[in-house]
């Protein structure tokens, strides 16, 4: 079966040689503006590429505003920061997610507090997260407060994993009635919707990243998505090291943060996005290649859910336990076939262990189970 599985992947990439799990593909403007950013001698934080990249992602996603930033990890910790996340708050996330998602948590000074997924989407579960909420706070003077830490619960932060949406309305009216602040971790789901509506746009902000491994790639970046012009004001001044604007004085009004995207990586993001619709068009195409293959096989095609359309970012099937899994992995790689497991669960790893966490059954089954496997564009 693994045989078969690495000769359908190879067909499918038409090579024998090592595939990876996900590379970027440069097939439009990207040298001609590159070019054209470099002649301008504008290329740091500056610069026209800049402000049309914020321009177009907001169009793409119907945000009112975005504000682009150098990372993934640095556009949630501004949207943390800008939802009052201060030293000894907690924020409820998933553990099943890619590390930065606790790191960003962190630098605000906060801990997390692990909620379970559901089996389907891989994301926050709605379900879990009110169970954990009724048995587990109070409310006081409009703020969520932990009966256990006494910590009060500022936001919660759900991620749309490998590019899946999470069921992301029931979350967001659960936060709603539970006063804590919304912010959605959609650095894998540019161009996934969820009732026909862009993920990163249901909660006061979203956070996304444009690393070299993502469907459209700046070599790095990322921004907020927002729908709230105070807050988008306050994230382009709070990245730009909160510098007051002056024609030449150097006058800063809080701690800010150096944080902007390079008008280098916002000119690459410019071209990629030109054919983001073409990407997502055919990795669509190979998850229902993936889909029909997998079919016939021992194992299952995680396929988006009810109410989703996704952009299947990064194509993953679920083994029938971690003895097979880890076979799995490693006769495709031994074959030139990258294949990787699914993140280890965040309430694992040394520096989040001490953290609060819910039931997390269905965490722990996908962790065991879960493989990702080549997704790149093919052209």
């Amino acid at each position: 079966m693994y045989k078969d599985v690495v000769t359908f992947i190879q067909k499918t990439y038409k090579t024998t040689d090592f595939i990876p799990l996900h590379e970027p593909k440069f097939i439009g403007n990207e040298k001609k503006y590159l070019n054209e950013c470099v002649d301008s001698t504008f290329v740091s934080s500056i610069g026209k590429f800049v402000d049309k990249f914020e321009e177009k992602i907001a169009e793409y996603t119907g945000a009112k505003y975005a504000v682009a930033t150098n990372n993934g990890t640095s556009a949630l910790h501004v949207a943390l920061l800008l939802a009052n996340v201060d030293k000894g708050d907690e924020v409820i996330t998933q553990p099943l997610t890619f590390v930065a998602t606790c790191n960003a948590i962190n630098y605000c000074g906060a801990k997390p507090v692990f909620i379970d997924v559901d089996k389907d989407t891989m994301g926050l579960s709605p379900f879990a997260l009110q169970v954990f909420l009724e048995n587990n706070t109070y409310i006081k003077n409009q703020q969520c407060v932990n009966n256990q830490t006494g910590a009060i619960i500022k936001a919660c932060v759900p991620m749309h994993t490998l590019g899946h949406p999470c069921r992301i309305d029931k979350i967001k009216n659960i936060c709603d009635k539970y006063h804590i602040r919304l912010i959605e971790d959609a650095a894998e789901s540019l161009g996934s919707f969820y009732k026909d509506k862009h993920t990163g746009t249901f909660g006061q902000m979203g956070a996304m990243s444009f690393n070299g491994n993502k469907i459209i790639t700046g070599g790095g970046g990322g921004c907020i998505v927002t729908n709230d012009e105070d807050l988008a004001k306050k994230a382009k001044h709070l990245t730009t090291t909160a510098k007051v604007p002056h024609k030449w004085e150097f006058s800063h009004d809080m701690v800010g943060y150096n944080y902007r995207m390079p008008n280098l990586n916002a000119a690459l993001l410019v071209a990629q996005l030109e054919n983001l619709d073409g990407f997502i068009h055919k990795k669509r195409k190979l998850a229902h290649m993936y889909e029909e293959f997998y079919r016939n096989t021992d194992y299952s095609f995680i396929k988006e859910s009810k109410d989703s359309k996704s952009n299947y970012w990064l194509n993953s099937i679920i083994l029938n336990n971690k003895q097979q899994r880890d076979k799995f992995l490693n006769e495709t790689n031994s074959q030139g076939v990258m294949t990787r497991p699914i993140w280890t669960l965040m309430n694992k790893l040394p520096m989040f262990e001490q953290a609060q966490c819910g039931d997390l059954t269905n965490s722990e089954w996908l962790e065991e189970r879960v493989v990702n496997i080549p997704s790149s564009v093919i052209l």
